[in-house]
């Protein structure tokens, strides 16, 4: 006889359903388990810590039967130690099936109605259960596939907790995990946890001593979403305005914070307390990043740098000092909000649709036009510095600012500047306009227009074309930044509260693309 269970495991960033068969047998030489269904290192590995769990937790030792475990689909390669404790599950029950194989000290009740649950858990030695990365698409995929409860590790309940229409129940070890199949009735699922947006550590833009011009770049990008591109001189707060751009974002919605918690679910970077993540993540990755670290990948494909940034920002100081190579894998990714990665082992989509932030000295130096500091680059030095960032890239900037050095009056002073939460209340109404003027389209913000979508929702006059058109051409800018200027228009007549756009919210959206001409020459 067979048992079954029912288990899930994670290909890139999707869970799915795997059922866990099971068949034993007695041998009359020494025996052994096999796991067949393409598993990895990890999955063949449960063997010895299967086999020992169950003795250290006094249930049969299944030395003298010949085992076979398969993992369906058996043409879905299969990761991870989560299936040990489905797999320890089903062969203690095939083994009470089969009442010849147990001693009569040993015999137990078998537990009925298998198929509503869903059961994943790595097993240490002595049976008790541990958690594992990827709970919460896999709660999905089980809440998805019709299970109706889901067992795991305490350190996975809270993330699973979540998912609504399944109940968790936490088991520390395999007799728990065994008496709760026997009678559920007697224990209570993990509840959800009621959560609030937690605020950020002692950090607010009021401590920002001048700069109004970055200011109010910083709040033009986080109420459209758009791309910012920062150069000024060591010291000039450049790091300092990044740090303070979570604390004016809005936060995540149910739908961006379940797909953003995925991704760190896989990583293993969701906080063991659980939740789905509410605040809009912000990675910021050194400079010596490789292009596995920053787009995904590896023997095993996981999410890089940028999917952990979906919906959130992606902070690159020091942009010059990366990789141009690796620089120049996020051309792709910034446009599509998609990033495909192409190994032996396969092809996965990982989301990335990330606000990209970046800082840049103006030369290796790092004081060129600085008044108070002398450059002592050489004009090829300082050409060959800045051609380190190619054009297509720059072109992917929204906005671009020179941050000029702090006037040192300005330091001892009291900070003069708006606080996070005055701005993020302007962001958020502006935000609130771009979701009623965007329902139904899947754009979230401006950022997000495509050309078509611009010609409806940013109708120019005749006066305003010429405008645009004699900027784009005295400036050099190309087709792309013609567009990019119209969203960032349209964020700016947000934040005013304008339908129409004016001249002035045109000039302003201009005005942020003038140095991009500097940074070329």
């Amino acid at each position: 006889m067979i048992s079954r269970l029912f288990s899930a495991s994670v290909t890139g960033i999707q869970g799915y359903e795997v059922q866990v068969e099971v068949d034993a047998r007695p041998v009359d030489d020494i025996g052994r388990m096999t796991i067949v269904g393409l598993p990895d290192a990890a999955v063949r590995e449960s063997i010895q810590r299967v086999t020992s769990a169950l003795s250290n937790s006094n249930f049969f030792h299944p030395g003298q039967l010949l085992v076979t475990v398969n993992l369906a689909p058996a043409d879905v390669r299969k990761q991870g130690p989560g299936f040990d404790l489905p797999i320890a599950l089903g062969l203690e029950i095939v083994i009470q099936q089969h009442g010849e194989m147990v001693p009569e000290l040993c015999r137990r009740r078998i537990p009925v109605g298998l198929e509503d649950w869903c059961i994943v858990g790595e097993l240490a030695l002595d049976g008790q259960v541990r958690g594992i990365r990827g709970v919460l698409p896999l709660a999905v995929a089980a809440r998805n596939a019709g299970r109706k409860y889901l067992m795991l590790s305490p350190e996975n309940a809270a993330e699973a907790s979540v998912v609504e229409g399944l109940s968790v129940y936490a088991v520390e070890s395999l007799r728990d995990a065994w008496d709760v199949l026997l009678e559920r009735e007697r224990f209570v699922p993990c509840q959800p946890q009621n959560e609030s947006l937690k605020p950020l550590r002692d950090i607010d833009f009021d401590e920002v001593k001048g700069q109004p011009y970055a200011r109010r770049a910083m709040e033009i990008a986080a109420a459209g979403g758009h791309n910012l591109l920062m150069c000024g001189s060591p010291g000039s707060g450049k790091s300092m305005l990044a740090g303070r751009l979570p604390t004016i974002l809005p936060p995540l919605s149910h739908e961006e914070a379940l797909e953003t918690s995925m991704i760190h679910s896989v990583c293993g970077l969701l906080p063991r307390e659980g939740g789905l993540l509410h605040r809009r993540p912000f990675r910021a990755p050194h400079h010596t990043i490789s292009d596995v670290g920053l787009m995904g990948g590896g023997t095993n494909i996981t999410p890089g740098e940028i999917s952990l940034a979906h919906h959130g920002v992606l902070f690159l100081d020091e942009l010059p000092e990366f990789n141009r190579r690796t620089l120049e894998t996020l051309r792709q990714p910034l446009e599509s909000g998609v990033v495909t990665i192409s190994r032996a082992s396969g092809t996965m989509d990982f989301p990335c649709a990330f606000m990209l932030v970046a800082a840049m000295n103006p030369c290796p130096c790092g004081y060129l036009g600085d008044p108070r500091h002398t450059c002592r680059c050489r004009p090829a030095e300082v050409t060959r510095y800045r051609r380190k960032i190619s054009g297509p890239l720059l072109d992917r900037f929204d906005i671009l600012i020179e941050v000029p050095p702090v006037n040192p009056a300005d330091l001892l002073s009291k900070p003069d500047g708006e606080s996070s939460a005055s701005i993020l209340d302007r962001v958020m109404a502006a935000r609130e306009r771009q979701r009623l003027r965007y329902a139904g389209t899947g754009i979230t913000c401006n950022a997000r227009l495509s050309s078509r979508q611009l010609r409806k929702f940013c109708p120019l006059t005749p006066a305003q074309q010429e405008m645009l058109l004699a900027a784009v051409t005295q400036l050099g800018l190309s087709a792309r930044a013609f567009d990019r200027i119209l969203r960032v228009a349209r964020t700016v007549a947000d934040l005013a509260g304008h339908e129409q756009l004016t001249d002035m919210d045109l000039y302003d959206a201009i005005q942020f693309r003038q140095f991009e001409q500097q940074l070329r020459d």
